[in-house]
């Protein structure tokens, strides 16, 4: 099984493109989640006013978050779409204030939607994470493309109230049908004139598949360097840490350790990047699991 670390045959991933930014691809990079929504699965209503929001957003990067990534639409099973105006009025106060407070902290709007994605850029974001892939609004790419933004292809089915459902997770071959199909939207987005410099790609562990799905997805990571883009995965909170588990409930802190185990995981198959709640246990985690993995190679 090929890691991050024995890409010597090839060139490695030296930085992740983003706008103005060239973001260093020489650590395990975490981008911490700030959730502006009330219906999320995991926070939602915690951070709704401004003030809340830059308090944790301050206590990520204290605890060495990477990047923040604002969202202003849940994708929770049945949540209801959310309109580009109201999604607007969520995150573009909080994105400002944190491009403006932090300027050295990369910032990403979680959308699927063009308008929003543009009016994000033009108040200081530096990338776009898209849990659709670009599948859902055909002007996507092409904001993309115009601004230079990094961009992270999520993939998925469906719309926004079933991705997260289990309605379309069928597959003979999970690992090999999501490489295709992320292998598609790549070459949409790169037709539009995105710069494959500026791609990440995530399976999108839980969205249109079943745990069985996702564990597979995870033995088989290494597969998804074939497109030679940096990998991220997101693990963090969802039920596939948990589910058919007979000790169930789970705390929120035990998730977190959960999350940060599997996260370890990760890195040792390929991923560089880690979407997380709780920045620092995933923090800690994947610098001891980095260390280890440096002084082995």
């Amino acid at each position: 099984m090929r890691s991050f670390r024995d890409r010597s045959a090839a060139e490695p991933f030296r930085f992740w493109r983003a706008g103005s930014r060239e973001i260093l691809l020489d650590h395990p990079i975490v981008m911490g989640i700030l959730n502006l929504t009330p219906d999320s699965f995991s926070d939602g209503g915690n951070f709704l006013s401004l003030d809340a929001a830059l308090d944790h957003a301050r206590m990520m990067i204290e605890e060495g978050a990477d990047i923040i990534d604002v969202g202003g639409e849940s994708t929770r099973p049945g949540a209801t779409p959310v309109s580009a105006e109201d999604e607007i009025a969520r995150v573009l106060p909080v994105l400002k204030a944190v491009s403006e407070r932090w300027p050295e902290i990369p910032v990403s709007i979680d959308t699927t939607k063009s308008r929003v994605a543009a009016a994000a850029l033009e108040q200081g974001a530096d990338i776009i994470n898209d849990v659709s892939a670009m599948r859902l609004d055909a002007e996507m790419p092409i904001v993309s493309a115009r601004s230079g933004a990094g961009l992270v292809l999520m993939h998925s089915r469906g719309g926004v109230a079933d991705m997260a459902t289990y309605e379309s997770a069928i597959y003979t071959d999970v690992a090999g049908e999501v490489l295709s199909e992320l292998g598609s939207q790549i070459l949409a987005v790169e037709e539009a004139g995105v710069d494959r410099k500026a791609i990440v790609i995530d399976p999108g562990f839980g969205f249109s598949k079943r745990t069985e799905h996702s564990l597979a997805l995870l033995d088989d990571l290494d597969r998804f360097s074939a497109y030679d883009v940096p990998v991220m995965v997101g693990f963090s909170r969802k039920r596939m840490l948990t589910e058919g588990d007979v000790r169930a409930p789970f705390t929120i802190e035990q998730k977190d350790e959960a999350t940060a185990r599997l996260n370890g995981l990760a890195l040792e198959r390929g991923a560089i990047m880690f979407r997380v709640h709780n920045v620092g246990v995933t923090r800690r985690a994947l610098d001891d699991a980095w260390k280890a993995l440096t002084l082995e190679g």
